[in-house]
């Protein structure tokens, strides 16, 4: 190539001839240097938007208004805007940054995504899968082993032995095939894991190459669906148990193989196969008048309060027999009910932002919130109270722990000042639980996710549904959790109920008990669930063996 012309095609400012300026304006499409932004940015004839020269024609047109560029990036519609859409109503309220450091940021995040997975996520997952041959072949070994001890014992024995020895070595080699089996099925598991690991992988190397700015803004991350490593399986292996002989009672004398035992954790193995109804208590038969459930709260395994639409707490036995009623003393339907250590009823009043208290026929106002609003109650192991709040102008929400009437926390924020709750015009439905690890627990129906922070308020996770690429949308609604620290959320898409453990891993859905629109929950003292469905129906149900 000639020089002099290769001299000549070195991009330049458009003011001072600068070669290989730095910055681009995106509008009047023109480079341009350091020293040379003020003077373009001076011509106030028209609009302009000077980004560094690396991110030149990235910038989209707004969606809406399509003749206005996006600026800026709506941190909550997770979107970019221009600045007609910033001043309307629909992002009025929303935090806004710009679109450069939107766009640097969420590329930051994939690169340390892509970075996570490559290098310590699907090692790992590796590992678990080359440690399954290691399984087979111990197996295999020690099956080995068994059959030679079984052997020798079999050597100092008179031949009318013979059917029985062969017996028990068929016995070993059924434990060996049905163990086998359940290696081979978490080899399975594991290496559809390492597929879908892959598959995401190259999803998110993609991202990071791409300069469409409407995918990269859409990424979020699924790393953490990913971290919890499967564990190997905890076994206890058959073992030949020798015993003394005589002819008599020759059977029991050779000895017997023990059983297979294996322990999966934290998995529980209690669960009954199918939820057991125990009793289905349909509200509406003896008052015609009664509006949809909203909330529920076990007083006894055979009494609960519920409120619907309408003013009036009532008690119910599993009969559907109203035992006793209270009316709320504004006269406001309430919005959440849970009862208290020591048998008392508390309910949230929204509309007079209060939080009330039932003692006996007497109902006294515990709490006042000014500037907020109380959503969501609930009682917790030490006799304080744990609230869901959002603020009158609808743009934050949080946790507030009280006792009695002294405000002892408040949980709102991540590490990084991050909202832990969704808020805004929608975000009503927050329903909350205490863990008996002290974890609380929050469905954010809203953002689709279960939200638990420890006692100290620091985020420990997020449940967003079973770890599957192919998951359904999921929106969580009621929450509870029982004596084993397992967390029990309603999810209004599936119609079912997710147990979760403590740590977040997904046990099992309660299935196959007619549930319509599960909306609250709540646990006895005998881990039995309530099920508040909006059609008038709650459900007592034993999922425990």
């Amino acid at each position: 190539m000639d020089p002099v012309l290769s001299l000549q095609d070195v991009m330049r400012c458009h003011y001072c001839e600068t070669p290989i300026p730095p910055k681009h304006c995106d509008i009047c499409h023109i480079h341009i240097c350091d020293a040379c932004e003020e003077k373009h940015l001076s011509d106030e004839s028209k609009e302009h938007y000077i980004v560094p020269f690396k991110m030149r024609g990235l910038t989209p047109n707004c969606l809406k208004h399509s003749t206005k560029i996006c600026k800026l990036h709506c941190e909550y519609c997770d979107v970019p805007i221009c600045a007609e859409c910033e001043s309307s109503a629909e992002h009025e309220q929303h935090k806004k940054e710009t679109l450069l450091k939107s766009y640097t940021r969420k590329k930051e995040l994939i690169q340390s995504d892509l970075q996570e997975l490559e290098d310590i996520i699907y090692p790992k997952y590796q590992d678990a899968a080359s440690d399954i041959p290691i399984q087979k072949a111990d197996l295999s070994n020690h099956a080995q082993k068994l059959k030679i001890s079984l052997n020798d014992k079999a050597q100092t024995l008179h031949t009318e032995i013979d059917t029985i020895i062969q017996k028990m070595q068929a016995d070993i080699d059924v434990i060996n095939i049905e163990h086998m089996a359940t290696i081979e099925k978490q080899e399975t598991v594991i290496k559809q894991i390492i597929e879908d690991l892959s598959w995401v992988i190259l999803k998110v190397r993609r991202l990071l190459e791409t300069n469409d700015i409407y995918l990269v803004s859409k990424y979020k991350s699924r790393n953490h669906k990913f971290k919890t490593i499967p564990t190997r399986l905890q076994v206890t292996l058959p073992r030949f148990i020798h015993t003394n002989h005589n002819r008599e009672q020759i059977a029991q004398q050779i000895g017997f193989i023990s059983k297979l035992a294996v322990k999966r954790l934290p998995i529980s193995t209690n669960f009954l196969d199918e939820p057991r109804v125990i009793a289905d208590i349909n509200i509406k038969e003896n008052n015609s008048l009664l509006k949809p459930l909203r909330s529920v709260s076990c007083l006894s395994d055979s009494e609960f309060w519920a409120c619907q639409n309408n003013n009036i707490i009532r008690l119910y036995n599993l009969q559907g027999d109203v035992i006793k009623y209270i009316q709320t003393s504004s006269e406001n339907m309430p919005q959440s009910i849970t009862v208290t250590r020591s048998g008392d009823l508390v309910y949230t009043d929204y509309w007079d932002s209060s939080i009330n208290l039932v003692s006996g026929t007497q109902v006294q106002t515990l709490i006042t919130l000014p500037g907020w609003s109380p959503l969501y109650i609930s009682s917790t192991s030490s006799g304080d109270l744990l609230a869901f709040i959002r603020s009158d102008d609808r743009s934050q929400t949080k946790v507030v722990r009280y006792s009695g009437s002294t405000e002892k926390q408040s949980i709102q924020w991540d590490d990084r000042g991050k909202p832990l709750y969704t808020s805004g015009e929608i975000s009503i439905y927050k329903h909350l639980s205490e863990n008996r690890n002290l974890d609380i627990c929050v469905a954010d129906c809203e953002a689709g996710a279960v939200v638990v922070v420890s006692a100290a308020g620091k985020l420990r996770f997020l449940y967003t549904g079973p770890l599957s690429i192919y998951q359904e949308s999921f929106s969580p609604l009621g929450i509870t959790t029982d004596s084993k620290a397992n967390i029990l959320t309603s999810d209004l898409d599936s119609k079912s109920i997710h147990i979760v453990d403590r740590d977040g891993n997904f046990l099992r859905y309660l299935k196959n008990c007619g549930l319509r629109d599960p909306i609250d929950l709540s646990i006895d003292n005998f881990d039995n669930l309530f099920i508040a469905e909006k059609n008038y129906i709650v459900r007592k149900i034993q999922y425990y063996k």
